[in-house]
């Protein structure tokens, strides 16, 4: 498989299939391929659908297949940002935001993925449920707005409005913090917890979450009667 990102900050990722190549994707992001791409609505059992629902995700999945020949398909962005390639393989799972997921080929595991700290449970809001990829292969995933990439070393953290954490190695970890001081948490409007990546790994920060983009238009929305 061969692909190209075109188009920020609208992006779209056209890739090139050789024949019988498959790729996987979520409901509604195909944009256009050749007319030889078969696709499959699949679920993959139950457990898996469930959590593709979970994590934010449609609880089917499409699979597109390159049948009698070389094939094209492409994918995208439902929010402008960016789009990023990763290169998925035992040891290098990554862990995305909700709804992050785009395509991948057909050999890439998408599961759900909880914290595991009960502080990050209750109060960590998009950063307790996030979506794990694993298996091998290339993924791509979208990103609110400008993707920023920092690389900690062991131990090293990073404080981040919840939010803005688009993507990060399944080797980093995740914990909450709340802002100090009363004055601060109720009059600096940054709410009362941050997000706290710990490394080893990458980290990949999202300058435009959907979600705040959503809160600052809100007030100008004219409510109907």
């Amino acid at each position: 498989m061969h692909y190209q990102i075109l188009g920020e900050p609208l992006p779209v990722v056209e890739c090139q299939l050789a024949m019988g190549e498959c790729m996987i994707t979520e409901k509604g992001a195909m944009s256009w391929m050749s007319p030889n791409m078969k696709m499959e609505t699949v679920g993959g059992g139950v457990g898996k659908m469930f959590g593709r629902m979970f994590s934010g995700e449609a609880m089917f999945q499409n699979r597109y297949t390159a049948m009698g020949g070389n094939g094209m398909i492409a994918f995208a962005s439902s929010f402008p940002g960016s789009i990023r390639a990763f290169n998925i393989a035992p040891g290098q799972e990554i862990i995305v935001q909700k709804s992050g997921f785009l395509a991948s080929e057909a050999t890439v595991e998408l599961s759900v993925f909880f914290q595991k700290r009960i502080g990050a449970g209750f109060f960590g809001g998009e950063g307790f449920i996030m979506q794990r990829l694993s298996g091998h292969g290339v993924a791509f995933v979208e990103i609110d707005g400008y993707a920023v990439e920092y690389n900690l070393g062991p131990g090293e953290s990073m404080v981040i409005d919840t939010g803005y954490v688009a993507a990060m190695s399944g080797t980093c970890s995740m914990d909450i913090k709340s802002v100090p001081g009363i004055k601060n948490a109720l009059f600096g409007g940054e709410g009362l917890f941050n997000t706290v990546v710990t490394g080893p790994g990458k980290l990949i920060l999202q300058t435009m979450p959907i979600n705040n983009v959503a809160g600052a238009i809100a007030p100008f929305i004219p409510k109907s009667n």
